[in-house]
C-alpha cells in the first residue's frame, strides 16, 4: 500500500509540474485564440463529488492554474456546485492538449470553423481508452465527470475487440444551448463524453502481465491523477520499453495505443448538425446528407478517412451517422532506447439526425434533444479502427 502510494503522489506531482504550459493557448485562426477566462456554470444539484486531501490539492493546483477562485474551505467535501466552475476550463484544457499534439485534428477544425464562417464549432462529444485492470479502467476516469454533473448512459460491449464502453451524458440544463465558448476549442454546449477499456482479463497471459506490470501499482488509481494524466498527455505509469508495445501490438492495437497514450483524449468530434445549414448541407432534392458534403470537402483538403467499412458509419436506424481522420502519427521514445513512430489521436465528425416524432419541427426550432441520442455498437466498432495498423498504412 505504502508503495502505491508513493507510486501515486510521484506521478500526481510530475504530472502538476508540467500542467501551467499546457493551460494556454493554441493558436488556430483568430476565432481559435484561447482565452483564460473561466466560465462558472451550474451543474447538476444532485451530483456530489468526493472531498480527500488529495483531491483538493489537485482541484486547487488546477483552480490556480485556470484563474479560477478556489472555494473558501478547500479541504472540506465538494458539492458538484463547488466543483463546476472547473468544468469548462478542465475541459478546454483538454481540447487544447489535444490540438497541440494532433495537426490533422488541428487542421480539420480550422477547416470546419472556416467553412462555417469562423463560428466556434460544437463538441458533440469526447472519447477516452483505458485499461480495466487495477482500477485503470472506466471508473478512474468516470468520477471526474459524474463530479462535474454528468450522468452515466448506455453500456456498449465489443466482444471481437475485448473492449466494453460506458457513455455519459452532460448536465441536462447544458442542452439548452450555451453560447458562450471556452477559448474558441468547442464548448458552445458539454460535449457527451464516451469511456472504453480493455476488458484485461480476457486476454493472454502475457498480454496481461505486460500491462499489470504497468498499472498494478495503483489499484484503484486516483482519478485527479486521471485527471491531470488526461490534460497533459503524460503517462500516469513509467515508459514502457518497445518489447511491451509491441507485444501488446500483436495481440490488441487498442491495448498498444493505451499503453504509450494513457488517457490522453483519443478523439474530439465536431457536431455536424450544428454548423450554419447552409454551409453543408444537400442541394434541395438531392441524396444524401450534410456529413457527406463534408467528408468530400475534407478529403479535397488533404484529410485521409477512415474507410473501415465505408467512409460514411450509419447507425441501422439510419440517424446517426459518423466519420473519422485516420490518426496522426508520433514518435514515442521507449524506455529501452528505441524511438518507434506510434499512433496518436484523431478527430471524428457526427449527424445527428431529427426523430421521427420531431419531424413536425421547424428546423429553427430543433434543438439538440430532438435528435438521435446515443451511441451505436456497429458505428464505434468501426471508428475504433481510426488508428489502427491497416488505415494508417493509407494516410496521405
Amino acid at each position: 500500500m505504502a508503495s502505491a502510494l508513493s507510486s501515486c503522489a510521484a506521478a500526481l506531482s510530475s504530472l502538476r509540474a508540467r500542467m501551467p504550459a499546457l493551460l494556454g493557448p493554441v493558436k488556430l485562426v483568430p476565432a481559435l485564440e484561447a482565452s483564460r477566462v473561466a466560465v462558472p456554470f451550474r451543474s447538476a444539484s444532485s451530483a456530489a463529488a468526493g472531498g480527500s486531501p488529495v483531491k483538493a490539492a489537485a482541484i486547487a493546483h488546477v483552480r490556480a492554474a485556470s484563474g479560477v477562485a478556489a472555494p473558501v474551505e478547500a479541504q472540506a467535501p465538494a458539492a458538484a456546485s463547488d466543483v463546476a466552475p472547473l468544468m469548462r476550463p478542465y475541459l478546454a484544457a483538454l481540447l487544447r492538449s489535444y490540438l497541440a499534439r494532433n495537426p490533422t485534428s488541428q487542421k480539420g477544425v480550422r477547416l470546419v470553423q472556416e467553412a462555417d464562417g469562423g463560428r466556434p464549432i460544437v463538441q458533440d462529444h469526447l472519447a477516452f481508452r483505458t485499461f480495466g485492470a487495477d482500477g485503470c479502467g472506466i471508473e478512474s476516469l468516470a468520477k471526474v465527470f459524474l463530479d462535474f454533473g454528468y450522468v452515466r448512459r448506455d453500456m456498449l460491449t465489443f466482444p471481437a475487440k475485448k473492449l466494453r464502453a460506458y457513455w455519459f451524458a452532460p448536465p441536462e440544463h447544458s442542452l439548452a444551448g450555451d453560447e458562450t465558448d471556452e477559448g474558441g476549442v468547442g464548448l458552445r454546449q458539454l460535449p457527451r463524453v464516451f469511456i472504453s477499456e480493455l476488458e484485461v482479463d480476457k486476454m493472454s497471459a502475457l498480454a496481461q502481465e505486460v500491462i499489470r506490470k504497468h498499472t498494478s501499482a495503483f489499484n484503484p488509481l486516483p482519478s485527479q491523477v486521471a485527471a491531470v494524466s488526461s490534460v497533459l498527455g503524460a503517462l500516469p505509469w513509467a515508459t514502457p520499453s518497445s518489447t511491451d508495445y509491441q507485444t501488446l501490438a500483436a495481440e490488441s492495437e487498442y491495448a498498444a495505443w493505451t499503453l504509450v497514450n494513457a488517457y490522453s483524449l483519443n478523439h474530439t468530434t465536431v457536431s455536424v448538425h450544428s454548423t450554419q445549414p447552409h454551409v453543408f448541407a444537400q442541394p434541395a432534392g438531392s441524396p444524401g446528407f450534410a456529413i457527406d458534403r463534408l467528408n468530400d470537402f475534407l478529403q479535397s483538403k488533404g484529410l485521409t478517412l477512415n474507410s473501415d467499412g465505408s467512409i460514411l458509419k450509419a447507425s441501422p436506424d439510419g440517424l446517426l451517422l459518423q466519420s473519422s481522420s485516420v490518426a496522426d502519427t508520433r514518435p514515442f521514445h521507449f524506455s529501452d532506447g528505441v524511438t518507434l513512430s506510434v499512433p496518436s489521436s484523431y478527430l471524428e465528425f457526427a449527424e445527428r439526425l431529427v426523430l421521427p416524432e420531431h419531424k413536425h419541427l421547424k428546423a429553427a426550432d430543433v434543438q439538440e434533444q430532438h435528435r438521435r441520442e446515443g451511441f451505436e455498437v456497429g458505428n464505434a466498432d468501426k471508428i475504433f479502427e481510426s488508428t489502427s495498423s491497416h488505415q494508417l498504412a493509407g494516410r496521405q
